[in-house]
């Protein structure tokens, strides 16, 4: 944590003053409560928008996709992430975002993600292509860029940082929260000084929204389960997965998003 800090003042001294002057004034009991607790995300996915992103189909086949989706092209679920400085977990919840959820049955897929900040190790388990895959590797954060506007996320300042995902295709913009200095965050985002409470994807592709949060002492909700069966690889090799996942839709003019996680 002390690592990610330096890096992240040494950006904001490089031209925001005036938010690092907000920092200052924030009273110290803001950050002397124990920062532990869960969010509850609202994610939205839009079919249209992310075909909008993908640079390799065609405008007309992309408007024939449209037309067929409709007023169908949206659809919500929750998910969960617990976190204390040291861990967080992140899951698909149980929790149904609408009464009849199209993307419930996509939600029994395996996604499990994991972050040992004191460790400086991930364990993830996500299924994809058919198949349960174990990330277990040293934690590599991206490579944010922290930019200088500022909002309100579920009662609490944030600040944004954008990261651009060129594997998969994807501008991702953050919102982060100030008064709460835990580098977790949704799906396989973290690595910044405050709790990401909000994921804007290709813009508007995928939203990902925190409405609750619930700061209270944790129990077991950090534990691993202890039936994770799958094939254990690194993350160079998830890597290399996508990567040819990716080419080839790219030669049958499909979107990459069919079949993984988007």
């Amino acid at each position: 944590m002390q690592i990610i800090s330096v890096v992240f003042w040494n950006k904001i001294l490089g031209g925001v003053a005036p938010i690092l002057a907000f920092l200052f004034l924030l009273p110290l009991s803001a950050f002397g409560q124990d920062m532990e607790g869960q969010v509850r995300y609202l994610v939205t996915h839009n079919w249209v928008k992310k075909m909008a992103a993908v640079d390799y189909i065609s405008i007309q086949r992309k408007e024939r996709l449209a037309y067929m989706w409709g007023n169908r092209s949206e659809w919500k679920l929750f998910t969960t992430l617990y976190f204390n400085p040291k861990q967080s977990k992140y899951e698909d919840s149980e929790e149904q975002a609408e009464p009849e959820d199209e993307g419930y049955s996509w939600r029994k897929d395996v996604y499990l993600i994991n972050r040992d900040f004191e460790k400086n190790t991930v364990y993830d388990a996500i299924q994809m292509l058919g198949k349960t895959y174990i990330i277990e590797d040293s934690l590599r954060a991206q490579d944010w860029k922290i930019l200088n506007d500022m909002k309100e996320v579920a009662g609490h300042v944030c600040m944004n940082a954008y990261w651009e995902d060129t594997l998969k295709q994807q501008n991702i913009t953050v919102w982060f929260a100030l008064d709460i200095p835990v580098s977790a965050g949704p799906e396989r985002l973290c690595g910044l000084p405050g709790l990401i409470l909000e994921v804007d994807v290709n813009d508007g592709g995928m939203l990902i929204t925190a409405d609750k949060i619930e700061m209270k002492k944790l129990t077991k909700e950090l534990d691993l389960p202890k039936k994770l069966k799958g094939k254990k690889i690194k993350e160079a090799d998830y890597a290399d997965i996508l990567k040819k996942h990716a080419e080839e839709k790219r030669k049958a003019e499909e979107p990459f998003f069919w079949g993984v996680r988007y």
